[in-house]
């Protein structure tokens, strides 16, 4: 593991590209509405209760990372949360995700899903939860 000596972000190789310290998650979530935030600090309780990870705020999106990045929240709009999930494969047969899309040059797959409701936190949803940090975790 290599530690940013700048921002002590911890990653698995060294002198990684990383926006270092450039935002916080107060910078997300500030001008947000309070359903906004609550849908936040609700996808990191309940993703807490699946293992332990930290989260990165980058430049246009916050990561949550274990030994690698497993999850991304790509948007935080005006009533909801829009969450990335990188999987090794399609599950496009689920309709718990408004979208699947391979990542170009790699061998995995982005399943987006969006929270408007605690209760759209699904036990599929947090089925797919469970494999993306299953991956984050395994990755020497």
């Amino acid at each position: 593991m290599w530690t940013c000596p700048l921002c002590n972000q911890k990653f698995l190789n060294q002198n990684v590209r990383h926006s270092c310290n450039d935002n916080t998650v107060d910078d997300f979530l500030r001008n947000k509405s309070d359903k906004t935030i609550s849908l936040f600090y609700f996808l990191v309780e309940e993703y807490r209760k699946l293992g332990d990870f930290v989260i990165h705020p980058a430049k246009t999106m916050i990561r949550f990372a274990a030994k690698i990045r497993f999850a991304y929240i790509h948007r935080l709009g005006k009533d909801y949360i829009d969450v990335v999930l990188p999987l090794r494969e399609p599950y496009e047969e689920t309709l718990c995700f408004h979208k699947v899309a391979g990542i170009p040059g790699g061998s995995l797959w982005n399943h987006y899903f969006r929270l408007y409701e605690k209760e759209d936190l699904t036990d599929e949803i947090r089925k797919y939860m469970k494999m993306a940090l299953a991956m984050g975790q395994k990755r020497s």
